[in-house]
């Protein structure tokens, strides 16, 4: 049979692979002008909404494979203040959640197996609010890592604010969540801040 009863409806979990391959590949074409320009208004918004929120440890993430590159704005952002303190995420364990560790530029750095550097030690600090990446994102504040479930599982361990950064190249309509995941309290991108559910984006030119 060839009629529409017989199309075959792709699994949510192939429709999600899809989502996040296309938002990365868009994400990593950007050419350097345009992405330059993206950034400067992506860090624009974060001064707002941080200054409305005023963490005392802010967490992000070291860009990779084309993510906002947020390295010089954390340095600006913990300069602003003596209270201010910056972190990076440390996997120690698969399947468990996240550690956070003190970042600034002269702190020396491992690389983990992805190439992605983070601090090779320090205490582990509880951030108050952290910035994570978003691949693909919708309204409701839910976001497409790249599956290892590290965010949903720190974000249900630990009482902090997530606020998901990333480019407007990668909003759709719905990423399909599963009950596990966790969605954002705020979303970041170059147009503007949004509230999941509640705001219209603010300093949205």
């Amino acid at each position: 049979m060839n009629d529409a009863s017989s199309a075959v409806t792709p699994a949510p979990e192939d429709a999600r692979r899809r989502l996040r391959a296309q938002a990365v590949a868009r994400r990593e074409a950007l050419d350097a002008n345009t992405r330059a320009g993206l950034e400067t208004r992506i860090e624009t918004h974060l001064d707002t909404l941080c200054a409305d929120l005023s963490p005392g440890v802010l967490a992000f993430c070291w860009p990779w494979r084309g993510e906002p590159d947020l390295r010089a704005w954390m340095s600006r952002w913990q300069a602003g203040g003596a209270r201010r303190t910056a972190a990076l995420p440390v996997v120690l364990e698969r399947d468990h959640p996240l550690v956070f560790r003190r970042w600034s530029v002269d702190v020396p750095m491992a690389v983990d197996r992805h190439g992605i550097p983070y601090p090779e030690s320090g205490e582990a600090l509880v951030p108050d609010a952290v910035l994570i990446p978003l691949n693909a994102f919708d309204a409701a504040g839910y976001r497409l890592g790249y599956g290892g479930g590290y965010f949903d599982r720190t974000l249900a361990a630990l009482p902090m604010v997530a606020i998901g950064v990333g480019f407007e190249l990668g909003r759709a309509d719905s990423v399909l969540p599963q009950s596990h995941d966790r969605p954002m309290d705020w979303l970041v991108t170059e147009a503007g801040v949004f509230r999941p559910g509640v705001d219209q984006p603010r300093n949205s030119r």
